[in-house]
């Protein structure tokens, strides 16, 4: 026969369950029982403004005390206080939220302001409590009550003796957790949890009531910009990271439609260009903090920034420090790029001096943004600028727009081809990796009036490539010592078997490859290429430790080059060293040599003073 029923859950099962998995740092607890005094004051001020209830003018604040001799702890709010059955019904109820029967009876007049959701907060003070007591009187004036449970399945409720409107909750901290009854323990969570609260938050160790309030209730990001002054920016910056190298801008959020979210995202000056560090983006839901790099509301490559965001839309979960992932959170997330990627293009149109100036710190960020988020790519695809081999900033789209200033291998017979199928061939921009080790080819090209860009960051091998992908038809990448631009070479281009045969024979290692070319710049006796993308292909494997590094080189004799032509010339013993030592003046201009490498090159100039001495 079948059988239906309601699933019934004992609150003796449940403690155990909230007390331990609840939340997923117990110092949360602070926050939670904080935040629930600034909601009750909150709630009060909502009253207050539509005439239900009356102010008697006091400061409307959130008061933490400690009693060691007695081990507890206080949170005391002077907000709205509860009522018997208030207090039968939000804290004895497990999961019935007060915020939300508040929300629902004041819907128009609430407005913004009351964070908790489900009622539980109240609980985590049992993570660190072995007994929690409340005294609580409510602006109806009604009896205060006393209510205790020691974290088990009982309570107990009573009248009680209580001088003014408001909540006091009152934990008696277990002796394993005596970490809480210390001052500075105290003050340090305040500050991490409760530092932009919209009340004043107090702590007194020393009973007289003449603590200065530890967080700022009107923080910069709730204001409006044009309130805000550079001096504002820095010194909230400074506050609120412990960051003293000043920011190199930043963008103040601060919009109330689609949704309400404001704050402050800071660019920090970049300390290494090696690597991407990790910044710190707090996150807050009506100024009540809820934890740092939440990936599900901040975009993962805006976590290298260092920012406040506070969104009281964001659909918080059973404790404030988790997120339901919504369509709404996406939004949110969406929105927060859009709003970055829009600054950013506005700084490059109306300030671009200024751009140029700050790219060195931004461009990390940037590319790293563009390979995780494909919209923010489409935003600022074209105010990725490059520093070239000549000092100047340029984009890609004047670098392939400008083919005078780019190598090409095709001749003037060649650019008469169809248009339509040129559009299709995608144009080969050159870069440099390492300035002063590519020097020489550096030189090539500046001697020739022909432009490469600098990628001498670590992003930018797998920026390139993500580049390429995005645009397959238009551009392909090819580092400045990966091929001899045929703007190097000379029209008529003079290969010499001869030449190629003294190599060959001398080097005798099958790794290389020996072609002979005729270059314009005649005092270059060689040069050494590798292919680009079997570099990369090795360098891949190299980062995943499949690799030993060895590649392939192509030694490109010059056949231009009077000290190359006269290598032939000479009887077989000099000409065999003459030129593995031109290789190794190629390899030298190519990559930094292996310890083996110097030793032989060091050894090769000794023999050649040794015969200029003799």
């Amino acid at each position: 026969m079948k059988k239906e029923g309601n699933i019934k859950i004992s609150s003796e099962n449940m403690m155990p369950i909230i007390k331990k998995w609840l939340y997923s740092d117990k110092d949360i607890f602070l926050r939670e029982i904080v935040a629930n005094g600034i909601d009750a004051i909150t709630k009060f001020k909502k009253l207050v403004d539509i005439g239900e209830a009356a102010d008697n003018g006091e400061e409307l604040s959130v008061k933490i005390s400690v009693d060691k001799k007695a081990k507890t702890l206080t949170v005391e709010d002077n907000g709205i206080g509860m009522t018997a059955d208030e207090v039968e019904n939000y804290i004895t109820q497990i999961a019935f939220s007060g915020a939300s029967d508040f929300l629902q009876k004041y819907e128009k007049a609430a407005g913004d302001g009351i964070i908790g959701h489900f009622g539980l907060g109240f609980y985590s003070a049992y993570m660190v409590s072995e007994n929690v007591e409340i005294y609580t009187k409510s602006y109806k004036n009604e009896p205060s009550v006393n209510w205790e449970s020691d974290g088990n399945s009982t309570y107990s409720i009573e009248e009680c003796e209580k001088e003014g409107r408001g909540t006091k909750i009152v934990m008696h901290i277990a002796a394993e957790e005596k970490e809480f009854l210390e001052e500075s323990n105290i003050k340090q969570l305040v500050k991490k949890y409760c530092s932009f609260m919209p009340y004043n938050v107090y702590v007194d160790f020393k009973g007289d009531g003449k603590d200065e309030p530890l967080n700022t209730t009107s923080p910069l990001y709730i204001k409006s910009p044009k309130d805000c002054t550079d001096e504002d920016y820095k010194k909230f910056y400074t506050d609120t990271f412990m960051d003293y190298n000043e920011p190199i801008f930043w963008i103040h959020l601060n919009m109330d439609y689609p949704f309400k979210l404001k704050g402050i995202l800071y660019f920090p000056k970049v300390r290494n260009k090696l690597e991407l560090e990790r910044g710190k983006v707090k996150l807050y839901c009506n100024q009540v903090f809820i934890a740092d790099n939440i990936k599900e509301v901040i975009p993962e490559f805006l976590m290298l920034l260092n920012g406040v965001i506070d969104c009281p839309d964001i659909p918080l979960n059973v404790s404030r420090s988790f997120l339901q992932n919504d369509s709404q959170v996406r939004k949110i997330s969406k929105h927060i790029t859009k709003k970055v990627a829009d600054k950013l293009t506005s700084l490059y149109k109306n300030d671009k001096k200024h751009f140029e100036e700050c790219w060195g710190d931004i461009a990390n960020f940037i590319k790293f943004g563009c390979i995780k988020e494909k919209d923010f790519y489409e935003k600022v695809k074209d105010i990725i600028i490059y520093k070239d081999i000549n000092g100047q900033y340029t984009n890609i789209s004047e670098l392939i727009g400008n083919s005078d200033n780019q190598p090409s291998e095709t001749t003037e017979e060649n650019k008469a081809e169809d248009k339509g199928a040129k559009e299709e061939k995608p144009e080969t921009v050159y870069y440099v990796s390492d300035e002063q080790q590519q020097a020489q080819y550096v030189k090539l090209f500046k001697d020739q009036g022909l432009n490469a860009i600098l990628c001498d960051n670590f992003i930018d091998p797998h920026f390139l490539s993500f580049l390429e992908y995005e645009t397959p038809t238009k551009i392909k990448f090819m580092r400045i010592d990966a091929d001899v631009a045929g703007a190097l070479k000379n029209e008529e281009n003079v290969e010499d078997e001869v030449l190629k045969d003294i190599f060959k024979n001398a080097l005798n290692n099958d790794k290389i490859t020996i072609k002979t070319e005729a270059l314009k710049n005649s005092e270059v006796p060689a040069i050494i290429l590798v292919d680009e993308y079997m570099r990369r292909y090795s360098e891949m494997g190299q980062y995943y430790g499949m690799s030993d590094g060895e590649l392939n080189k192509t030694l490109v004799v010059n056949t231009a080059c009077p000290t190359a032509q006269k290598i032939k010339t000479l009887e077989a013993e000099k000409r065999d060293f003459v030129a593995r030592y031109i290789y190794s003046l190629a390899l030298a201009s190519f990559k930094k040599l292996s310890p083996e490498e110097l030793d032989k090159f060091i050894k090769d100039n000794l023999v050649l003073l040794d015969n200029y001495l003799d």
